[in-house]
């Protein structure tokens, strides 16, 4: 079961398991004190309903426990003919007290969450603007992603990427920005909007390099003091052209992809790697591409270090080259489950990280 899944699931149990206690409780102070001899009183077990109904009900329901709370109380007290003794009638006060404070309580409870729903909605949105999500398919291949922010619930962090369809093929950027939190968040952003401008506007990939180190520098200059300002980030940019069964790749201080041809799975050799985007010491720099035949069911693995760099008990790295062999003839639409899974499996913490594998498969 997916963690979010599972993540539901006990938050809904959690709640049921709120809703029941306060009835529970009600019919268990009834009862007992029914049948157990006088001596023997249970009312006061009523003082908990109200307050155990403001955790998970609303404030209707919380002020209808109350008053029922009360009234059993009264009831229960009038049966030990004890309603109009002092510490009896010190007892109804402080109930009236406790079911006030819980219907308060309540009311409060809801206006935060309603003001939660309206944050977490427009944060949501925000985030996949940033991050739209892929499609299955576009232009000449087949796209699979795996994207898992660490930051639990959203759906955009350090890591990035995205998909274009230019004029005579597909374009693909997938980066990874130093650190985590809103800093590398809003670098990531400033990458992606400056790809999806580049992807269209250049003529090749070292042109769309240029432009990101541009978009960072000008970035930096305009806002010295944001967060992700001084962030460098690794990136791999990737053009599958619709005329040539080629990819060509160029590598910005980026982890090395992988290739499988036929049931044959090797990482992809950069002689000359470029440096990240937007390090501290600006250097000009000639952009390596590289070509690779590219044929129908080739299959081509870009990720982040959140995948790579996953350890075990023992401290050993994820073995991504010899998994994705092992996987070399599992349907294509399969892989990043298992890689997911198996990522979790292996890690002494699952997925820690900002995690991101995009697997392109040429159909």
């Amino acid at each position: 079961m997916p963690e979010s899944s599972y993540s539901r699931g006990k938050a809904d149990v959690a709640l049921v398991v709120g809703r029941v206690l306060p009835c529970v409780l009600l019919v268990l102070a009834v009862v007992l004190d029914l049948v157990t001899p006088d001596t023997e009183h249970f009312e006061h077990f009523l003082f908990a309903v109200p307050a155990l109904a403001a955790v998970t009900w609303g404030t209707l329901s919380t002020l209808g426990f109350g008053l029922l709370s009360v009234a059993l109380f009264a009831a229960l007290a009038t049966r030990h003919s004890e309603l109009v003794s002092g510490d009896s009638g010190l007892s109804f006060l402080a109930l009236m007290v406790v079911v006030s404070a819980a219907v308060w309580a309540s009311r409060a409870r809801d206006r935060r969450e309603r003001r939660l729903k309206d944050v977490i909605a427009l944060a949501d949105v925000t985030q996949r603007a940033v991050q739209r999500p892929l499609p299955s398919r576009l232009g000449p291949v087949d796209l699979h992603l795996l994207y898992e922010a660490s930051v639990h619930g959203a759906h955009v962090g350090g890591d990035f990427c995205k998909a274009l369809p230019v004029g005579d093929g597909v374009r693909l950027i997938l980066g990874d920005v130093q650190g985590k939190g809103l800093g590398a968040v809003e670098a990531a952003s400033i990458l992606l909007g400056s790809f999806r401008e580049a992807a269209y506007s250049e003529t090749d990939l070292p042109g769309i390099a240029r432009r990101l180190e541009l978009s960072m520098r000008r970035y930096g200059q305009r806002a010295p003091e944001a967060e992700g300002a001084d962030r460098f980030a690794t990136v791999i940019l990737a053009e599958v052209p619709d005329d040539a069964p080629v990819v060509r790749l160029l590598t910005l201080g980026h982890p090395a992809p992988l290739i499988q041809h036929d049931t044959t799975v090797r990482a992809v050799d950069f002689p000359a790697p470029s440096l990240p985007v937007n390090l501290p010491v600006r250097l000009e720099q000639e952009y390596d591409v590289r070509e690779l035949p590219f044929e129908p069911g080739d299959r081509l693995l870009v990720f982040t270090d959140g995948v790579t760099e996953t350890r075990n008990r023992n401290g050993d790295f994820y073995p991504l080259e010899e998994r994705f062999g092992q996987w070399a003839t599992r349907p294509a639409d399969a892989i990043t489950s298992l890689l997911k899974g198996d990522l979790r499996h292996f890690g002494v913490h699952g997925l820690e990280d900002d995690t991101a594998a995009l697997l392109v498969v040429r159909h």
